[in-house]
């Protein structure tokens, strides 16, 4: 239990100092879309090749790790998709269900990564690079196909879409660190340095401006919407996982790695693709932080009951 609150309160921290500097010190819109487009474009791209990169990706289960994280990511998919009907019956619109669909799908790298380190040491750490390979492609590539199908206010063509899933610059960051992964092509120590510093501030600029855009008054009565995406994503996806992980034969730290994997609130990257791409931010900004409060009871719990396979 302390590991994981250790792991999620630097995570929540951010998300309010975000919220007082929006309402204090940087007040100007535009501050904050100049913040949004660094990281989209710039940080968090930098922070995903480094980390691709660095994976030991030949000391670790691969395929049952790797195959459990990314059969639950599409199961999660293709059930948020198989929502969309009904939710549209209680007034969920586009922009919002595309908030449900990163809410329910996406997750948090950084706190996966302190989590399963804190948990298992290099191991946990190598553990937990897989998932990043299996997990983080594919959601990437729903969640801008989602969002410039259902965020958009005009029906956009299949070429279209095609198009802006190839433009997306996090699926770009995956592909060349997996490649530079495989072929280990040497990069200079120059590259390693500025890379570590970049990624390094990736996660605290994507949680300050996630804070910014929070609505407190919606904490404290979370809309429909918002409670879907959190039951999806903290209790629905852990059990998808662990029942995954479980046919693939997986016990002890890598059963409880792809627990804490799929445990995780979605991540703060997923508010600035939001923003840029036309959905509903402030409910997104909404789910996170719900998910960032609740997951540190609901993390423990899941990795405590998959310990007993």
């Amino acid at each position: 239990m302390a590991v994981v609150i250790a792991a999620l309160l630097p995570v929540f921290l951010l998300i309010v100092l975000g919220f007082i500097l929006k309402r204090s010190l940087m007040r100007l819109e535009t501050q904050w879309h100049g913040l949004e487009r660094l990281t989209y474009y710039v940080l968090f791209p930098v922070l995903l090749v480094q980390t691709l990169v660095k994976a030991d990706l030949t000391k670790v289960p691969v395929a049952g790790v790797g195959g459990a994280l990314l059969l639950s990511a599409l199961a999660m998919s293709l059930l948020c998709l198989a929502l969309r009907p009904l939710l549209a019956r209680f007034a969920v619109d586009g922009p919002a269900f595309t908030s449900i669909f990163q809410g329910a799908t996406r997750w948090q790298t950084y706190v996966a990564l302190a989590v399963s380190g804190n948990l298992f040491g290099d191991v946990g750490l190598a553990l937990a690079s897989v998932a990043m390979v299996a997990i983080i492609p594919l959601v990437n590539v729903f969640s801008v196909a989602v969002l410039a199908h259902y965020a958009s206010p005009e029906k956009r063509s299949v070429g279209s879409i095609a198009m802006t899933v190839v433009r997306n610059p996090l699926i770009w960051a995956c592909v060349i660190g997996l490649v530079l992964n495989v072929t280990h092509i040497p990069l200079p120590k120059l590259w390693h340095e500025v890379a570590d510093a970049l990624g390094r501030s990736s996660l605290a600029i994507g949680l300050l401006v996630t804070g910014a855009g929070l609505h407190l008054e919606g904490m404290f009565r979370p809309s429909l919407a918002a409670s879907v995406a959190v039951f999806l994503k903290l209790v629905l996806m852990p059990v998808i996982g662990v029942a995954l992980a479980l046919q693939f034969g997986l016990t002890g730290s890598n059963l409880a790695i792809v627990t804490a994997c799929s445990a995780v609130p979605a991540s703060s990257s997923a508010y600035v693709l939001a923003r840029q791409m036309g959905g509903d931010a402030p409910l997104l900004a909404q789910i996170i932080t719900l998910q960032t409060i609740l997951a540190a009871i609901t993390m423990p719990v899941a990795i405590a009951l998959a310990a007993w396979f």
